[in-house]
């Protein structure tokens, strides 16, 4: 049995990493359709391909957007409820951006960067639920939102994306409350030190072998959009954890 069978799911940042990844785990796990998101059109295309190797027929839509702009993210909402037929399952907030390398200090920060990896990081999330939240109330769903050890703890250097993350960090709290009486449930995964470009980049002195393969945490992603995760809610999780014995029903 399919965990994911018959779910419609939007994963943003989806051409590479571990937004890549998921998508090719959702596809195995059954989902019905799938919105993918991401700025490189090449990449996503390249990965829809590989997707209709796992499973031919399914519905697949790519969409090309820079999360940064609001009228982009409205219109990704849009399209993204006229290829899953109006209805969504799963919605998994994943696209990030680091800002400029390396990495400044506040005191030296542009401002106009600040504020882009503000609006990419934090307010597209906050859109993209408002602008699908009708989709998902009458018959439940799943929000992830993708956060990090940097919302936590105020590293120096990085800057307005360790901030975006104190602020999604919050954003996610407030949906979980203001959710908590309908059958939309939201939670918050810090995926841990993973092999990817975007962590490449921010700390290229560091050896990316000694982080996890973005393959190896999808598997907190499948059970949270699944009906066996209906009951965590308002968690915040770490993908590298014993999260399963913590989940435990009962």
């Amino acid at each position: 049995m399919k965990l994911l069978a018959g779910k419609f799911a939007l994963i943003t940042g989806a051409s590479q990493g571990l937004g890549r990844e998921l998508a090719l785990t959702y596809a195995r796990e059954g989902v019905r359709g799938l919105a993918l998101v991401a700025r490189s059109k090449d990449l996503l295309q390249s990965l829809a391909s590989e997707i209709y190797r796992i499973r031919p027929n399914l519905n697949v839509a790519i969409i090309n957007a820079d999360l940064g702009s609001s009228v982009e993210v409205e219109r990704v909402a849009a399209v993204t409820l006229a290829a899953c037929e109006g209805r969504l399952d799963i919605l998994v907030n994943n696209a990030s951006t680091i800002g400029p390398v390396p990495m400044p200090y506040l005191l030296d920060y542009p401002a106009d960067d600040f504020h882009q990896v503000l609006n990419v990081n934090l307010i597209a999330p906050f859109l993209l639920i408002q602008n699908l939240l009708a989709a998902m109330i009458d018959h439940g769903g799943s929000i992830i939102n993708v956060t990090s050890d940097a919302g936590r703890v105020g590293y120096p250097g990085w800057g307005a994306y360790g901030i975006s993350k104190f602020g999604l960090e919050g954003l996610s709290q407030t949906w979980a409350a203001e959710l908590a009486k309908t059958d939309v449930r939201i939670n918050w995964i810090d995926p841990g030190n993973m092999n990817t470009a975007m962590h490449r980049e921010a700390e290229p002195d560091e050896d990316p072998t000694a982080w996890s393969d973005p393959a190896a945490v999808t598997d907190i992603f499948v059970f949270l959009a699944s009906d066996s995760g209906q009951h965590v809610r308002g968690e915040r999780l770490e993908a590298q954890s014993k999260w399963r014995a913590r989940l435990q029903k009962g």
